[in-house]
């Protein structure tokens, strides 16, 4: 009876180990699904660009293969879908979207504002944006893997004139991993080993059971007994028949070749199981907690992210380091506006006058430490950086203010200056949040912007009588005795050219260029303004002349080397100040600046 539980037990653990090991591997092969879905978009080919939509790229979970395959260029790029649409605005083009039921559909948008003046001259061309998160450019066909949130989206071209290339198509990963095939497996090799050694087992009692017992029951009566058997048996003879080799025990070898296959077999399974055919047990850290920032409701994303940053300060810097070369004024204006094009221009005369006029420091490309974007959908946009130079032998910290006048146009900077080493920054929103571009006529301010530039121009003229005085941080001011020293040297230059025959007089005013300011965490602001410093020589004798031997930077600008009215020279300073909020104790503070020499002019 317990010979046949055994048997019954046996059975029941290979059926078990059949259906295991069977739904297992039916899990990796006939039941297992495809392992990602493609979707292809055909256009047209009506119009230069393409616009996928980021509900297209998102219509499934996962990273988005991209295949673009056309006869010749073909460009792609991705940025938030609002910015491509803005740039769009003035061409038709070919918008892929979903429609109903998740169904992808395309569509011709026609132009709906007139193309801008600069487009009218020059080709339209994709490359190069700053609008683009990232762009990638191939012939013949193309292929990039993304993985793009809603409020991105993709553009397709080929060289902005030449029909977009029509044939697309979107790969998505799908999750065919099978994590229970595995432990069924494994369970199953384990049911097949337990149903083998209750085989086993069953097998060996039932050979025990056919041996001479030693404190048996009586034979039948009508059972013979083989006394040959049973003596040869007690003098150790080994019986040569054959019936009683069939029924003796099972040997060590012959056990080992019924093991061998199920385990052989079980083994060849476990080598079929990839890591997708098991559960995955990650475990979970407990994040220790960070400062969260809070953006506003409502709020305008920021103009630009980090990596964007990066690049743009890369051309910027990639651009005017080339214009610096070739003293080239019209390259540098694709990069640079407002005071900061201005002194480069001025320095870019002078050196084609005089070979030895130093070069302006060069625009450094990165690192980029700090990036405080403006937040606003619409343009102009503004963007200030914080870049330290690369460059060893003379390593300096650079303060740009950046704008960006619509979706056409390249970022250029308009305000520059060197940070000193012993500035601190106020607090500033994360990147990722952006700030607020402040009005310049805002009353938030202990000092509305656009009169923070005749303010200074003022404490510059009158200095302790300025009635901004109090307003300023004049004692960590490093520009005011910069300026100061720069009067005395010119005073002193004049009086022994002169000989008392020469006087000079200086005064500041604010400069033409519009004041940026940018909110901080605060509700202050970092406010960039123009300052112009003049000095104006002129003889007290009016038989006497005003010469220009030892300034031959003034000689070059005015082309004259001497004039009985004398010459007006002026100086732009590109100053950045911390303004605080209205009601604060704090004082207006600055934090960088750069002066450069502008123009010069004989006095009327």
């Amino acid at each position: 009876m317990v010979c046949s539980v055994r048997f019954v037990w046996a059975v029941v653990a290979f059926v078990i180990a059949a259906a295991m090991i069977g739904a297992g591997i039916a899990q990796r092969t006939v039941f297992q699904g495809p392992s990602e879905a493609t979707e292809s978009i055909q256009t047209d080919g009506s119009t230069a660009y393409t616009l996928i939509d980021g509900s297209v790229l998102g219509s499934l979970p996962g990273a988005q293969a991209l295949r673009v395959a056309g006869d010749g260029e073909v460009f792609v790029s991705y940025g938030r879908t609002s910015d491509m649409q803005a740039w769009l605005a003035d061409v038709p083009y070919t918008a892929v979207t979903l429609g109903q039921e998740n169904a992808v559909q395309t569509a011709v948008v026609p132009a709906s504002v007139s193309a801008p003046a600069a487009e009218t001259t020059t080709a339209r061309t994709p490359v190069g944006s700053d609008l683009w998160l990232d762009e990638y450019q191939q012939t013949g066909s193309l292929s990039t893997t993304l993985q793009l949130p809603a409020d991105m989206s993709v553009l397709v071209a080929s060289d902005g004139t030449a029909p977009a290339p029509s044939d697309i198509s979107v790969t998505w990963p799908i999750d065919n991993s099978t994590p229970w095939a595995g432990p069924l497996i494994a369970g199953g090799a384990v049911a097949l080993l337990a149903g083998i050694v209750l085989y086993l087992l069953g097998i060996r009692h039932v050979r025990r059971s056919r041996r001479p017992r030693r404190k048996g029951l009586p034979l039948p009566v009508t059972e013979p007994i083989s006394i040959a058997d049973a003596d040869a048996a007690d003098k150790g003879v080994i019986s040569s028949s054959p019936s009683r080799r069939g029924r003796g025990a099972l040997g060590p070898g012959r056990r080992a070749l019924i093991a061998v296959p199920a385990l052989g077999i079980s083994a060849a399974l476990f080598a079929g199981c990839s890591a997708d055919a098991w559960p995955q047990f990650v475990a979970s850290d407990s994040p220790s907690p960070t400062p969260t920032v809070i953006v506003p409701e409502g709020q305008f994303p920021p103009a630009v992210t980090e990596n964007q940053v990066a690049k743009i300060v890369s051309r910027i810097a990639t651009t005017v380091a080339q214009a610096d070369s070739a003293l080239d004024a019209t390259a540098a204006e694709t990069r640079l506006t407002g005071p900061a094009l201005a002194e480069r221009k001025t320095n870019y005369t002078l050196r084609a006058a005089l070979p030895d006029r130093p070069a302006l420091p060069a625009i450094p490309a990165e690192p980029v430490q700090i990036t405080l974007p403006q937040t606003t959908g619409t343009w102009p946009r503004t963007v200030m950086t914080v870049v330290e130079s690369a460059d060893a032998t003379s390593p300096t910290t650079s303060i740009m203010m950046m704008t960006q006048a619509d979706p056409w146009s390249q970022y250029r900077v308009s305000y520059i200056g060197n940070l000193e080493a012993s500035t601190n920054l106020p607090e500033l929103a994360a990147p990722y949040v952006g700030a607020t571009q402040v009005p310049p006529d805002s009353s938030f301010l202990v000092m509305q912007p656009d009169q923070v530039a005749t303010a200074y121009a003022d404490l510059i003229n009158n200095g302790q009588n300025s009635t901004s005085w109090a307003a300023f941080d004049t004692a960590n001011d490093l520009l005011l005795p910069a300026i100061e020293e720069n009067k005395k040297n010119r005073t002193d230059e004049l009086n022994q050219t002169g000989q008392g025959t020469a006087e000079i007089s200086f005064s500041a005013t604010a400069g033409a260029a519009e004041p940026i300011a940018l909110a901080t965490l605060d509700t202050g602001a970092i406010v960039a303004v123009n300052v112009y410093e003049s000095d104006t020589a002129k003889p007290t004798n009016k038989d006497a002349v005003i010469k220009l031997d030892n300034n031959p930077a003034v000689k070059a600008l005015t082309g004259v080397d001497q004039s009985a009215t004398g010459f007006t020279t002026t100086y732009t300073d590109q100053i950045f100040f911390y303004v605080p909020s209205q009601g604060s104790s704090d004082k207006i503070r600055l934090l960088g600046y750069r002066s450069s020499l502008l123009e010069a002019k004989v006095s009327p």
